[in-house]
């Protein structure tokens, strides 16, 4: 079954164009907004290896990286392989 999983804040331009191209490809995801528990945010800092910013992407506990990289993969037609 498909699992995807972004760590985002509420106030992030990236993390909405993110979850808009999600939207567009109807897939469903869990949004885990880490501005609302510190938990959260270590757990984020944890899986995505240090790495600070949002968006943080997993599909299927595979860390694709942020928005840009969503973007990148679905330009390259490596997208649509990893929702299914």
């Amino acid at each position: 079954m498909l699992k995807i999983e972004i760590y985002s804040k509420k106030t992030c331009p990236y993390c909405d164009r993110a979850k808009q191209l999600l939207d567009h490809k109807k897939v469903h995801y869990t949004e885990i907004k880490v501005d609302e528990n510190p938990a959260d945010l270590e757990a984020m800092l944890l899986r995505a290896e240090g790495r600070r910013t949002v968006p943080q992407i997993f599909i299927n506990n595979q860390g694709i990286g942020g928005c840009d990289d969503l973007y990148a993969l679905d330009q390259a037609g490596k997208l649509d392989a990893l929702l299914k």
